[in-house]
């Protein structure tokens, strides 16, 4: 079961690599939500086929409406939000400034899981989560061709974004429902309030090829197959932080993605707040291991 848990995460982790420059490459020429909103009805209409023909499909109606209604709730907080809020931070910012932002969420599901699952902070997790912050700090100081001051609504989009996505991990994983089912309502919500806002606030425009391609790339793979395989890790984890630590692969094979597809050059101040960002979540692994050890030699 644990090695299972370690392949989901993995899995979900390589193709989240690609979502800050496919979005990136996306959002050049379709406004934000209109991305958003299509991306999710792919994934929704992706899930609701693989349910049907691995027979999952039926078990939605074991759910009441109230535990739907719950279902709906963690879609709008978890997945509409987190995403819409990402989306414009990569818009704001360059995709290296963004996606080491949104490598918050991992110590965001730390201290979540201590305040609503009661799991114990622990000082190597404090520690963990100062180390993270002081990279944040360290990238939100500048150095880059945008002012601090130009930068701040991308960073507070990013950090509200890391904060949302770590809410909704603790949330979902305390809820307990099938994965299955629940994303697909999840992505269902997504795709609702992002194209039902969408259509109030932007100029939706027509998509071509190129664009479609990384749309159904976001649609299948960084939404339904990621999230759904991240969120079953997740929950059949006795321990949330050591599957949340996983995460910290992702910005460095994020970086390297963007710099090479995108053509940004890799800014040193970024490099140096990814470390310790990820540093933090490192900080935290290396005490979870040493600790499993000492529990295992006992």
């Amino acid at each position: 079961m644990k090695k299972k848990q370690y392949i989901y995460g993995i899995s979900a982790i390589l193709m989240w690599s690609t979502l800050a420059t496919v979005v990136k490459l996306v959002m050049t020429e379709i406004p934000n939500l209109e991305a958003l909103s299509i991306s999710s009805l792919i994934a929704f209409f992706f899930l609701v086929i693989t349910n049907t023909i691995n027979g999952k499909i039926k078990e939605f109606r074991k759910y009441s409406i109230k535990e739907i209604a719950i279902m709906v709730f963690l879609g709008f907080i978890g997945l509409f939000m987190y995403s819409a809020l990402y989306y414009q931070g990569i818009a704001m910012l360059s995709s290296q400034e963004a996606c080491v932002l949104n490598y918050l969420w991992p110590i965001m599901i730390v201290l979540f899981s201590s305040i609503i699952l009661k799991e114990k902070l622990t000082l190597a997790k404090l520690l963990a989560m100062i180390c993270s912050f002081i990279g944040t700090i360290i990238l939100v100081s500048g150095g880059s061709n945008n002012t601090s001051e130009n930068k701040a609504p991308g960073v507070i989009c990013c950090i509200l974004a890391a904060a949302l996505y770590g809410l909704f991990s603790v949330l979902n994983k305390k809820a307990d429902y099938n994965q299955n089912i629940a994303m697909t309502v999840i992505w269902l919500t997504t795709a609702i309030f992002s194209g039902v806002l969408g259509i109030i606030t932007e100029k939706w425009v027509y998509i071509y090829a190129k664009e479609w391609i990384g749309i159904i790339w976001l649609g299948i793979f960084v939404d339904a197959v990621a999230y759904l395989l991240w969120a079953i890790a997740l929950r059949t984890s006795k321990n949330t932080a050591e599957v949340a630590n996983l995460a910290y692969l992702t910005p460095f094979m994020s970086v390297v993605i963007s710099a090479l597809v995108l053509d940004e050059k890799l800014n040193v101040r970024t490099i140096l707040a990814l470390v310790f960002i990820v540093g933090g979540i490192l900080i935290q692994n290396i005490y979870e291991l040493k600790r499993q050890s000492i529990d295992n030699n006992v």
